[in-house]
């Protein structure tokens, strides 16, 4: 170790890797040592050897949480510390480990690892020179840079003010003072930073510092915020006489004040300048008055408290949440209505009534200043971008926007807060909410309010009641404030799947908007506008790159995705995305290979060429991706024997084709129900047959032998495929009712007719919900006649131009009418003349 240059550490140590603490030259560190790598080095290296040489390890600081770690190396921290190990005690109590005590020598950096297993070892070199850690004080040299100098003295005045300060009939201050004396001034600054309270991070910054005046620089604000800290706990003991000496604890070979000080924060001066500043900002809050006598209550009350009392604390969060929140603080909204229309209409397609009703509110807005906020509720299926229009209606309007997801919440106290009795108190998300985007008018938008739980803790959907009432939550009261807070400025956006499963009493306090699904066309003109942008920008490609036809658009979304929304042909433009993105990847690499072997053609030959650009997407391409269609338009070839025929339903995803179908066999007039359905669907099974023996007669309906009866001697099976799904509701009355008369007469219901409706005994059709998204799932199958309840008439202006102009309404008064609507050349066939004026004079 000895040579002409002076002390020399060996050029390659054993590296021990500690999450714990970091050891700087000079300073002395108890380590816990327990990972593999690190026990094998004690046990190998340090127990086994027997020259000092042996007992020189390097200490690296891992900056990797331990819990984390695994068994590959991490990278390593840059500069390490050489250090003698001094003592080595082993443990096998909580579990197997060895306690090390190291004195650093001297910093070293590493130039490369030999070998990670079974422990570390490396090839280093040494930064700093180990006599200067042994040179006495009066051999020291002279920095030449007087800016050294000057730092040196300073910081050296600076300790020997810290010792002042300090009980010197403490052995460890005692040890402080002798060291400040015996060390040189350049090896001060590491010395000094390992006794003092300083994080491991700040440590880190004094091992890092290569030149004596940059480690000089990052260790004299450390020694100056200890002694700040001194003079603040003295002046606070001066004031209680009881606790007359300074504490000092020992820990980890640094010597401590027995609190620690973080000067950044106010909350430690204890002047009465803190609670002073405090009140100053109270008064400017521009609270409301109640609110404020509240504040300066608890303030008076928090002024007598004693600091160690739990209390102060929770009464200090109190006060800070009151400053913070916007009591009087918001934005102003932007009026124009022009510029509203153009950024909603870029934002999204479709979508009319939303956009009209955000128009409304603003033109209003313009002439009422004062005006509350409405609280809207976007009623549809998943994927038709509900959340993304309450971003936007924000962004129209130049106001903050919120989003609380309430799927799922089952706890009252998530909206209203928690008394602040309980441990652990807080307000409620409303609050929350407002204290984060710090204005009284933003747009919240409390999605999925349809999936509010339900339990011990109470109901989230009652909380919410004071929240959505226009007429009461100018005054909303948060349990954990207990103050009133005005949200009328607040415009609330509520977004649901379904109206059936949200409160009656919440609902009537919200403005529900139907946002119905798209059309096919709609989809091909969002997925073009914005879709397949998005998509290439998320897959790092360009339009010069990849392109997608418009009938491939449409393909897949015939025949890829069955959906209200666009989520799912988003996945499927992704999937394209993703399969061009491999193509052109390997192109790429495809060029390079040949750049480097251009003399084996034979290998070239084996390889694809790279793909022209725009990489284009036909059906068959389509084909490869995404495989076969998932989808077919099967509507035709279900209906080619008697006894099916087509409904449509609505289901919370938008509206679906559903068939019907009908057997019979000889028996006793029993009826069979299968396809997993609810009470009103199998009620309208029973209304349709009674219906249908009642006028057995007028439509020439028989059974199986011919007999006027169609159930006497049979016995008839209603299925509903898709017995998986859960079916019910009144509005396939009209579907049994054309199934089984066409059962009953061997007659072919037309393949490309849909119907829905509620029958009566009478033989009446009832209107029925859902209007726009059946017919839309009927245009998408692809059926040609739609039959549907007169009442229901009206519904039909919420339909797309296209969508009615492609599709043939029957309006449907009563049975007569859907029958004839449902059979080619009306129904009954045979009896046109008999009953034909019976129908007539009907209508």
């Amino acid at each position: 170790m000895a040579s002409g240059d002076g002390i020399q550490i060996p050029s390659r140590l054993p590296l021990l890797l500690t999450h714990e603490g970091v050891l700087l030259p000079g300073s002395t560190v108890r380590f816990s040592v327990d990972s593999p790598r690190n026990m094998q080095l004690v046990s190998q290296r340090l127990l086994k050897g027997t020259s000092l040489k042996s007992t020189i390890i390097g200490v690296i600081p891992n900056t990797r949480d331990p819990e984390q770690d695994t068994d590959d190396l991490p990278s390593l921290h840059k500069i390490g510390t050489a250090g003698i190990a001094v003592q080595v005690v082993g443990s096998n109590w909580p579990k197997p480990h060895y306690t090390l005590l190291i004195t650093g020598l001297c910093r070293f950096s590493v130039t490369s690892l030999l070998k990670e297993r079974p422990f570390v070892l490396a090839e280093v070199e040494q930064l700093d020179k180990l006599e200067q850690y042994m040179t006495p004080a009066s051999e020291g040299v002279t920095p030449e840079d007087v800016e050294l100098g000057k730092l040196s003295h300073k910081f050296y005045q600076a300790a020997i003010q810290l010792l002042g300060m300090l009980d010197m009939s403490v052995p460890v201050v005692a040890k402080f003072r002798r060291l400040l004396d015996s060390l040189p001034r350049e090896t001060l600054p590491d010395v000094v930073a390992s006794m003092i309270r300083t994080s491991n991070k700040e440590k880190l910054q004094v091992l890092d510092a290569l030149s004596l005046e940059e480690r000089f620089k990052k260790a004299l604000p450390m020694l100056t915020r200890q002694i700040e800290g001194l003079k603040l706990l003295q002046k606070t003991r001066k004031k209680s006489p009881d606790n007359e000496k300074t504490v000092l604890s020992v820990r980890k070979g640094g010597v401590f004040p027995g609190r620690q000080f973080n000067l950044d924060e106010e909350d430690e001066d204890e002047d009465g300048d803190d609670t002073a500043a405090l009140e100053r900002k109270l008064h400017r809050a521009k609270m409301p008055e109640a609110a404020l006598k509240v504040c300066l209550k608890e303030l008076k009350r928090l002024k007598k408290m004693p600091q160690s009392m739990p209390e102060f604390a929770l009464t200090r969060n109190y006060l800070d949440l009151m400053v913070e929140l916007p009591w009087s603080k918001s934005t102003k909204d932007c009026l124009d209505i022009r510029a509203a229309r153009t950024l909603l209409d870029n934002d999204h397609y479709a979508m009319d009534k939303l956009k009209r009703r955000v128009l409304e509110y603003l033109a209003v807005r313009q002439l009422k200043t004062l005006l509350k906020g409405p609280i809207l509720c976007f009623v549809g299926p998943p994927g038709v971008g509900k959340t993304s229009v309450g971003r936007s209606i924000a962004r129209t309007l130049g106001r903050e926007f919120h989003r609380i997801a309430l799927g799922g919440v089952c706890d009252q106290s998530d909206i209203r807060g928690h008394r602040r009795t309980y441990v652990g108190s807080m307000p409620g998300r409303i609050i929350n909410g407002l204290k984060t985007v710090a204005v009284n008018n933003p747009v919240f938008l409390l999605d999925e309010v349809d999936k509010l739980g339900k339990s011990l803790q109470g109901d989230p959907a009652a909380a919410l009641l004071e929240v959505l009432d226009p007429e009461q939550n100018h005054s909303f009261t948060d349990h954990y404030l207990n103050v009133a807070f005005d949200l009328s400025q607040v415009l609330f956006i509520a977004t649901a799947n379904t109206t059936a499963t949200i409160p009656p009493a919440l609902l009537d306090r919200m403005e529900v908007l139907q946002v119905p699904g798209y059309t096919q066309e709609e989809k091909v003109e969002i997925a073009h506008r914005h879709l397949i942008q998005n998509q290439l920008e998320q897959h790092g490609l360009t339009p010069q790159q990849l392109h997608i036809p418009q009938d491939t658009t449409q393909n897949i979304i015939s025949s890829y995705t069955r959906e209200a929304g666009v989520r799912s042909l988003e996945r499927k433009l992704g999937a394209i995305c993703r399969a061009v993105a491999v193509k052109i990847a390997e192109g790429h690499t495809v060029t390079k290979t040949e750049a480097l072997s251009p003399e084996n053609p034979a290998q070239r030959g084996d390889i694809a060429a790279p793909p022209e650009m725009p990489i284009m997407i036909d059906h068959v391409a389509l084909k490869d991706i995404l495989g076969p269609p998932l989808f077919e338009m099967e509507v035709s070839e279900r209906l080619t024997l008697p006894g099916v025929a087509v409904g449509l339903a609505w289901t919370p995803l938008g509206g679906e084709i559903l068939f019907v179908e009908a057997s019979r066999m000889e028996g006793e007039g029993q009826l069979t129900l299968t396809g997993q359905l609810g009470d009103v669907m199998k009620e309208s099974a029973h209304l349709a047959i009674s219906w249908l023996r009642a006028n057995a007669k007028t439509y020439q309906l028989t059974n199986m032998v011919g007999g006027p009866d169609p159930m006497e001697g049979t016995d008839i099976h209603l299925h509903f495929p898709a017995g998986a799904v859960t079916k019910d509701g009144p509005s396939a009355g009209v579907t049994i009712v054309t199934c089984l008369a066409s059962l009953f007469s061997g007659r072919l219901v037309r393949s490309d007719v849909a119907m829905t409706g509620e029958i009566t005994l009478r033989g009446l059709v009832l209107p029925v919900g859902g209007i726009k998204d059946k017919v839309l799932a009927a245009h998408r199958a692809g059926v040609k006649r739609v039959i549907l309840p007169k009442r229901n008439e009206k519904d039909l202006v919420e339909l797309p131009a296209n969508v009615r102009a492609d599709l043939d309404f029957v309006i449907a008064a009563n049975l007569d009418d859907v029958l004839n609507g449902a059979f080619d050349g009306g129904f009954p066939g045979t009896a046109g003349t008999h009953t034909q004026p019976q129908l007539s004079s009907k209508l």
